[in-house]
């Protein structure tokens, strides 16, 4: 078992440093951290080293110095949206101590009066605001971590954009320091300038009118710009039932289309993942422009046919087959490449298709079903059945 030799300490705006924090400076013959936290953390005897540019450069940085006594310092609670889990991801967990102190979330919950368990805690720190979008409800109370001084306004055109201009705004300044400040206003009257070191607390109000879009599966098939080839909104809930989102799981959307499928996935469970293959570059447009519409930029898209485009993928916990049925050995590719436990859906709505999925059924089992959708619609002056293509579909678990 390695020893611990780099420690993490949080400190606040306050300077005052996690418990444990003062002894493991003491100690340190190195200290890592942005100019700021060196200055509040007051004298240190150790070298003190600012983050260097570009950033990731630093994982290489600390691991040459294993076997000296490292310190590195951040804000609040580092495993909380922080540095904490980057350096999870170079380092064994027996390698670090770890040292939190209050989060940003802690101390704007108690300013604001919220319950914490009650509030939404995102950030955008580093990350598109976009991805408010799928966060937001009547009602909701949402923290955010920010960017910079610019973050509030950017969040303020993006609430009034989705019908959310009503929203109470309260930029908290500092927190927990000498230079702690509120400034509040709505998001539709917005012009307030702040400190580029803050915390976004939100009150969520809709406008009258305004439809906002639930994570539940089964968009409106309008909520998606796509030309007409799409999995529509009743088929595409039954198929996101099936594939089982949950969070931090990575979806293979095959076919991807206009994206409909793997967004639905993203927006259903926290922290999931989605790759989507299209080889249409109107499509992979209209993919890329839904994902920031309805507020999960990160799914990545890749121009490419199936099975080939599939090769060196991260192992997949769900897959679903949109399009290219009848490609050569694009069932046993998309099989192989889940883990057990894993689940593949396929649609089908051309006849060669479906005798593919026939086949499969025959051969490995799973679960075979037709879906039908009738929708009223005028017929004349009276009210009729229209029916939309059947689709057929089968899903398989990996054993």
């Amino acid at each position: 078992m390695t020893s611990p030799w780099l420690t993490l300490i949080g400190l606040g705006e306050d300077g005052v440093l996690a418990p444990g924090g003062q002894t493991a400076l003491a100690e340190a013959d190195i200290v890592f951290g942005g100019a700021r936290h060196l200055d509040l953390a007051g004298e240190i005897k150790a070298e003190k080293r600012t983050w260097p540019s570009p950033f990731a450069s630093v994982f290489d940085d600390l691991r040459q110095l294993s076997g000296k006594k490292v310190s590195v310092l951040a804000t609040g609670d580092p495993m909380w949206f922080g540095i904490g889990s980057s350096l999870l991801k170079h380092f064994d967990a027996d390698e670090l101590t770890i040292l939190p102190s209050q989060s940003a979330f802690q101390l704007a919950a108690a300013r604001m009066g919220w319950a914490l368990q009650d509030t939404e805690c995102l950030s955008v720190h580093g990350r598109s605001v976009n991805l408010l979008r799928s966060a937001l409800y009547p009602g909701a109370r949402i923290l955010l971590l920010t960017s910079n001084a610019t973050t509030p306004s950017d969040v303020a055109d993006l609430l009034a954009d989705e019908g959310f201009g009503k929203t109470s705004m309260t930029v908290l300044e500092h927190l927990g320091g000498s230079k702690e400040r509120r400034v509040s206003g709505s998001a539709e009257d917005w012009r307030q300038d702040v400190a580029n070191f803050h915390t976004l607390a939100l009150e969520v109000t809709a406008e009258p009118g305004t439809r906002f879009r639930a994570r539940i599966p089964g968009l409106p098939d309008d909520a998606f710009r796509h030309d007409g080839k799409m999995t529509k909104q009743d088929v595409r809930a039954i198929t996101l039932a099936e594939l089982k989102p949950h969070p931090g799981a990575l979806l293979w959307d095959v076919g991807a289309g206009c994206g409909s499928i793997a967004i639905e996935w993203l927006r259903a469970a926290d922290r999931t993942q989605a790759i989507g293959l299209e080889p249409n570059p109107e499509r992979r447009q209209f993919a890329a422009e839904n994902a920031i519409s309805l507020g999960v930029p990160h799914l990545q898209l890749i121009d490419a046919l199936a099975p080939d485009g599939l090769e060196g993928l991260a192992q997949p916990d769900a897959i679903f087959i949109g399009g290219g049925l009848t490609a050569p050995g694009i069932v046993k590719t998309c099989l192989d490449a889940l883990p057990a436990g894993g689940r593949l859906v396929a649609n089908a709505v051309t006849l060669e298709s479906e005798a593919v999925l026939l086949a499969t059924y025959q051969a490995l089992g799973g679960t075979l079903k037709k879906v039908s959708v009738h929708r009223a619609s005028a017929v004349g002056g009276l009210t009729g059945w229209r029916p939309l293509m059947p689709v057929t579909q089968w899903s398989f678990t990996k054993a």
